[in-house]
């Protein structure tokens, strides 16, 4: 289950890390400018350059988030399995608003576009 302080971490202050791994094993690590929490069990990835991480989650759907609170520096990692992709929803709007405001702040309103929100069923939390 995802906690309030975990929330925090979720929010990209401190970038997250997410790990995939294609079919045959061979690892890929990418930042996450996004983790979303959509619900107890669900969190949601923004996909705008996720070209081989999206190739690794649909030929093996397993993924390990690894998030950091910028209050404390406390880590997590969450290991999720991949569920489905949104392209038009009220998920998809809330995470493409959110994306603009990053984008925004940082200059780079026409380089960050939100594909897809990337929805993943929590497996399992640890805290490091």
């Amino acid at each position: 289950m995802i906690s309030e302080e975990m929330k925090i971490a979720m929010k990209g202050i401190v970038p997250s890390t997410m790990s995939t791994c294609n079919s045959e094993g061979v690892p890929n690590i990418s930042y996450i400018s996004q983790l979303y929490y959509v619900d107890e069990n669900h969190v949601a990835i923004s996909n705008q350059f996720f070209n081989k991480t999206i190739r690794n989650i649909r030929e093996n759907p397993l993924a390990c988030v690894n998030i950091v609170s910028p209050e404390d520096f406390s880590m997590w990692v969450l290991d999720l399995k991949y569920s489905h992709s949104e392209t038009e929803s009220d998920l998809f709007e809330q995470m493409e608003m959110q994306l603009e405001a990053i984008a925004s702040m940082q200059g780079m309103e026409d380089v960050f576009k939100l594909k897809a929100a990337e929805v993943f069923t929590l497996l399992s939390v640890n805290k490091i």
